[in-house]
């Protein structure tokens, strides 16, 4: 069938490719969970933002032992990124997470308070006596106590990288957003951090197990 004068003729294939595009860009357009929350706390709405910390209370807390090893330390500096957040809502973009988001203010919290708290006294790679869930008891064994020295003399760089991903379980594209950092950059810092610390804790006689990634 010839086509209309001043009409442009059908093109299948780009209609083809137009529908294989429609479930793409309905999944990058849906919104977070969280996405509304935000609106609202943005816009002054305090309930809103409280049901933003107490969702993501628990990982902020975890994330900020990972770094300082003290529950005391932990629960301050959950404090200040709360309260950070709060102040940087506005600049919160969507480009990724809500929690990724938070995990780079915790981890840069956290890594803040553990260079004060160098300048001030000797790091003496003590855990904190205090009791923080199931890993803390863990922590009491002499093993443990080794291990978590091992971590806390790793390089800031290295002790984020390997803190998000063993005892975050993060994936490496998480990890890069959260730090900013080439995905390349974040397997180098995972390889040399598990170097060091194999390196250390066998020395002290320990075998540690291999990670399987």
């Amino acid at each position: 069938m010839e086509p209309v004068l001043g009409q442009k003729p059908p093109n299948n294939r780009l209609e083809r490719a137009v529908q294989e595009l429609e479930p793409i860009v309905e999944s990058n357009t849906r919104q977070r969970p969280e996405t509304e929350l935000i609106r609202k706390a943005v816009a002054g709405d305090m309930s809103a933002y409280t049901r933003l910390v107490s969702d993501n209370r628990e990982r902020v807390l975890r994330a900020a032992y990972g770094v300082l090893g003290s529950a005391e330390e932990a629960e301050d500096a959950a404090q200040d990124v709360f309260v950070k957040a709060w102040k940087k809502l506005d600049t919160y973009t969507g480009e990724a997470s809500f929690s990724s988001w938070l995990y780079r203010i915790t981890i840069n919290t956290s890594i803040d308070v553990l260079r004060k708290r160098r300048e001030q006294v000797a790091l003496d790679h003590q855990i904190a006596e205090k009791t923080y869930g199931p890993e803390d008891r863990m922590l009491q064994s002499d093993t443990q106590r080794q291990i978590r020295q091992a971590v806390d003399a790793l390089p800031d760089g290295s002790r984020s990288v390997i803190i998000l991903r063993e005892y975050e379980q993060l994936s490496y594209k998480e990890i890069a957003e959260i730090l900013e950092i080439p995905i390349g950059t974040v397997m180098s810092r995972l390889n040399y951090a598990r170097r060091r610390l194999r390196e250390r804790l066998t020395a002290q006689g320990i075998t540690p197990v291999e990670s399987a990634s």
